[in-house]
């Protein structure tokens, strides 16, 4: 999952959010504004640098805006226009980006309060320049100058899409009607940090005893928080899978699944209704039926239609499998139960008895398999493949400034040259962002002084090290671990000349897609020698279990692709097909879909879209996670035939896709790389299908 600063509306081409030259005397002392290519210092910084930073790159703003308005008629040109506006919106995010870090991962909660204070104002802020006439007329003034009209390649894209941006967002509407919709806007905003800070501030847990743990691993019950003689059960990820996995108590297992999907929904339920009306209001506001026609107008789709065609043909062909994979745990929970009359799986017994398929139809112990991915084994191994593919060097920064003391550092080296850094930030901890997910600091550009560093951050929650044991990672984290570290080289990995063509700046139906290709890594048997090595013996991963770990690979794939498929059709339909201040509720819709989709009947009393984040950053978009994998996919098959370490095949990779971030249409990007028209044969059979 990629993670942008600020919500969508601050992320176009048009979003002109904007800072001056900072080199006041009171700026230099402030942590958020380093020296050109000079790392944030993060743990200096306090909240009042944050509330600082904010009024100094609002108040400059203004001056700076001045220049840009008062460009004389007929003396526009790309430098004093585009290339100003571009770098208006990259001081801006060089800000906001450390400044959501602090959001989702401070430990200090002044520093987090205010964090997400001055998120809010940058919003807000953002949705006045995004529908200010004096910097659409000074865009649409250039669009029609001899230089603009002669423009190609990367320039000609940058300034259509701000054209259209602005078009898309509210030029064609009346002064009056703009005002509305910059309120619409900034309540959008407001809305949709409200949703995530609920999601963080969540702290709902199961309280067992001893006897209730039956089934668990032993590390496991030793690292449980404890009230007084009972363990607690905690909602983050490692915590829960892991309790649904194994705990042998059907009923407890229950609990903590209505605990788990009900996180936030006494708040977020209200909050989502609210900002579902507010994205409706907008969408019909600019001319467009509904929000998801909206968003899908500026994405490699165009169009709803042509998403409901997707996943209609994906529920189709994903069906048979899923009753198979279905078929497979009734025989396993019939033979457990000792019961032959079973004929359901309810939604919190699918992970254990799918452990138990695994285990006995397959031999494969989820717990034997953790033995030889020791976290630090991983990441090296993680390197060693992303360096050797891409022709890198990365180096840890010891003693670097981080914002808490497990983010560790790192500088990223090609040909002996410094082109930019990333941080790690690997276990779980109280008010910490909860999934896994890449948030850009500062994007790649070029600048009068030299080629801008860019800057990656990767949070993400996996199981912490516990006495006497080292933090041992379950297979399928290995798995995230490798599809967030692709959105990290995506943003590194660029050369684009324009920070809003950077990197992660993509479509966002493009943007999972060489994250979704780097996960073939992490089940190559020749990349997994090289790091899966058991913890207490350094013995290699051995190839019997690997081929068991293979055999294994996609039982489930069925339910897995009709889980995502689910939580691509919630997201469209409530911003396609679902009225907002109609008597139906999100709820109804959940129920009504997960029993249509998914083998797994919906369970009353419970609303997991409450913390579906994806809600938020990805509203009308869910779907780009399978669509994005269909490239994904059809771009490894050429590693396949070529040599999955092929460096050759991976230096063409990085330098046709990677380092050309949004510079080029997508698909023209994918079609170069492969040599040919992408095609959806190897996605379907990536599926087992």
């Amino acid at each position: 999952m990629i993670q942008l600063f600020l919500p969508a509306p601050l992320r176009s081409a048009a979003a002109l959010l904007t800072l001056a030259a900072l080199a006041s005397p009171a700026m230099a002392q402030n942590p958020l504004f380093p020296a050109f290519n000079q790392p944030i210092a993060f743990q200096k910084v306090t909240k009042a640098d944050i509330k600082q930073a904010t009024d100094q790159a609002i108040s400059n703003t203004k001056s700076t805006l001045t220049a840009i308005y008062q460009v004389p008629t007929g003396k526009r040109t790309f430098a004093n226009t585009m290339l100003a506006l571009d770098n208006l919106d990259d001081n801006l995010n060089r800000v906001g980006g450390p400044i959501s870090i602090l959001f989702n991962a401070s430990p200090d909660s002044a520093v987090r309060n205010e964090a997400q204070r001055s998120l809010a104002r940058f919003s807000k802020y953002g949705n006045e320049l995004e529908l200010d006439e004096q910097l659409y007329k000074a865009v649409k003034d250039y669009s029609q100058t001899k230089e603009a009209q002669a423009l190609t390649g990367a320039r000609k894209k940058f300034l259509t899409e701000a054209v259209e941006d602005y078009e898309r967002n509210g030029f064609a509407l009346t002064p009056e009607k703009r005002k509305e919709l910059q309120q619409i806007n900034d309540k959008i905003g407001d809305l949709s940090l409200a949703f995530g800070a609920n999601i963080a501030k969540d702290r709902g847990y199961l309280l067992v005893s001893e006897a209730d743990l039956k089934g668990l691993p032993d590390d496991y019950i030793k690292s449980r928080p404890k009230e007084g003689a009972q363990y607690k059960i905690t909602l983050d990820g490692p915590a829960y899978s892991t309790f649904m996995k194994y705990a042998q108590s059907d009923a407890l297992r229950k609990q903590l699944y209505v605990k788990y999907n009900n996180r936030a929904a006494d708040t977020n339920l209200d909050v989502l209704k609210q900002l579902l009306q507010e994205r409706q209001k907008k969408a019909q506001l600019l001319g467009y039926k509904t929000y998801a026609a909206y968003q899908t107008s500026s994405r490699m789709a165009k169009n709803p239609e042509t998403v409901w065609a997707f996943e209609t043909k994906l529920v189709d062909r994903v069906k048979q499998k899923s009753q198979q994979d279905l078929d497979e745990l009734l025989t396993v929970k019939r033979a457990y139960l000792k019961d032959n009359s079973v004929t359901t799986i309810a939604p919190w017994e699918s992970s254990f008895y799918n452990n138990l398929l695994m285990t006995n139809k397959y031999q494969l112990d989820a717990e034997k398999v953790r033995e030889y991915f020791e976290v630090n084994n991983v990441v090296s191994g993680l390197f060693q493949t992303t360096q050797s593919l891409f022709g890198l060097k990365f180096n840890e920064v010891k003693g670097g400034s981080v914002w808490h003391q497990d983010a560790r550092m790192f500088e990223v080296q090609r040909d002996g040259k410094l082109i930019g850094r990333f941080y790690i930030d690997l276990f779980p901890r109280d008010n910490k962002y909860t999934h896994a997910a890449c948030f850009t600091v500062s994007k790649g550009k070029q600048t009068p002084k030299g080629y801008q560093l860019p800057t990656a951050v990767l949070l993400c929650n996996f199981n912490a090290p516990t006495p006497g044991k080292p933090a041992l990672m379950s297979h399928s984290q290995v798995v995230t671990f490798f599809h967030e570290f692709g959105h990290v080289m995506h943003n590194l990995l660029t050369t684009a000349e324009l920070s809003g063509q950077s990197g992660t700046s993509v479509k966002r139906d493009f943007v999972e897609a060489p994250s979704q290709i780097l996960e073939n890594w992490a089940w190559n048997y020749d990349a997994l020698k090289t790091f899966a090595k058991r913890y207490q013996s350094a013995e290699v991963l051995p190839k019997a279990l690997y081929d068991k770990m293979w055999a294994a690979r996609n039982v489930g794939s069925g339910i897995a692709a009709s889980q995502q498929i689910l939580y691509g059709t919630l997201d469209m339909t409530l911003h396609d097909k679902f009225d907002p201040n109609g008597a139906e509720t999100t709820t109804d819709v959940l129920k009504r879909l997960q029993n249509q989709i998914t083998p797994f009947a919906y369970l009353d009393g419970t609303n997991m879209q409450a913390a579906f984040g994806h809600l938020t950053g990805y509203g009308a978009g869910y779907y780009g996670y399978m669509w994005s994998k269909v490239y994904a996919e059809d771009m490894f098959s050429i590693f396949e035939k070529n040599g999955i370490m092929d460096q050759k095949t991976g230096l063409r990779y990085r330098d046709l896709v990677l380092a050309k971030g949004g510079t080029d249409d997508e698909y023209n990007l994918v079609k170069s790389f492969l040599g040919r028209e992408p095609n959806q044969e190897a996605f379907f059979k990536s599926l087992g299908l």
